[in-house]
């Protein structure tokens, strides 16, 4: 795909599709594109349709618990007129993709998260304090975000930077390619980083502390869960809650947080079986 086209998960589509369609939502820092890999193995089987890069609409700037990214969401998701949707959801994709079933499942058929790390419980109220006192500056994300590197002199020179890190260098080089192309864009002196890491450090410390408002039983729409084996970030929320909330539709994916950059392929594989575990189980219910 050369950069001047239009990605295939934004191409209005004027023919009749018999195909149901996905709806993708990236994780924090890494626009859609990132993705293509994983999005290519699942178009043989779903209209793709997807939200290029959240958080910098300034009509949804990033507010504490993310209302208005999740606004931003229901607006897109409304604007394919394609809803119902099968929503599938990276990190911060799956979270909103929580919220956005749980405010609005007239435009959801079901939500597959993917690490999405559900923060309840003493874990809500510590991360709660941690953001009053600013403590998160120093244990999240948002601690190495805030000072990330975003400029180089071109597109290769940002792709072995990223290529020597350990968290990028496990992943297919056509992966890490995409992310260079689709997350990085000119500037005066080279390239620069499309994500803002402003917005990015100011998504990890909007992370919800009352999630539980929106991962409660029942919920309205099928959900499922797939997290990574080796993921931190799920260790760190606890899958307790997760596990107990999505019930018999949680299940593991070799590989960290980033898994669905990790090995697009076999992710593709096990969110195809996931969503039609759970649109059998909505037919059975008689919800379809």
């Amino acid at each position: 795909m050369q950069e001047t086209e239009t990605p295939f998960w934004l191409q209005p589509s004027d023919a009749v599709s018999d195909l149901q369609t996905l709806y993708f939502v990236h994780g924090n820092s890494f626009p859609t594109g990132t993705y293509s890999e994983f999005l290519q193995a699942l178009r043989a089987d779903y209209q793709i349709r997807a939200t290029e890069m959240l958080g910098h609409n300034p009509d949804f700037p990033v507010t504490d618990g993310w209302p208005l990214l999740c606004q931003e969401l229901i607006s897109n998701i409304e604007s394919t007129h394609a809803a119902p949707v099968i929503l599938v959801g990276h990190s911060l994709g799956g979270i909103l993709s929580l919220m956005a079933a749980r405010l609005r499942p007239d435009l959801v058929r079901c939500v597959v998260m993917l690490d999405s790390p559900l923060v309840v419980g003493w874990r809500a109220l510590l991360l709660k304090i941690c953001k009053l006192s600013r403590l998160d500056l120093l244990l999240s994300p948002a601690k190495s975000s805030r000072k990330r590197r975003k400029s180089w002199p071109d597109k290769e020179a940002a792709f072995q930077h990223f290529a020597g890190k350990d968290a990028f260098s496990i992943w297919p080089e056509k992966v890490l390619r995409d992310y260079i192309t689709f997350g990085t864009e000119p500037y005066p002196k080279g390239v620069t980083l499309r994500f803002k890491r402003e917005i990015e450090t100011a998504i990890y410390r909007a992370l919800p502390d009352n999630i539980n408002r929106f991962a409660s039983l029942p919920f309205p729409r099928p959900i499922g869960y797939i997290c990574g084996t080796t993921s931190v970030e799920s260790r760190h929320a606890g899958v307790i809650h997760t596990r107990q909330f999505t019930g018999p539709n949680f299940e593991w994916m070799e590989g960290g947080h980033l898994y669905p950059l990790e090995s697009p392929r076999l992710t593709a594989q096990k969110v195809h079986a996931m969503i039609q575990k759970l649109l059998l189980a909505d037919t059975k219910n008689g919800a379809c």
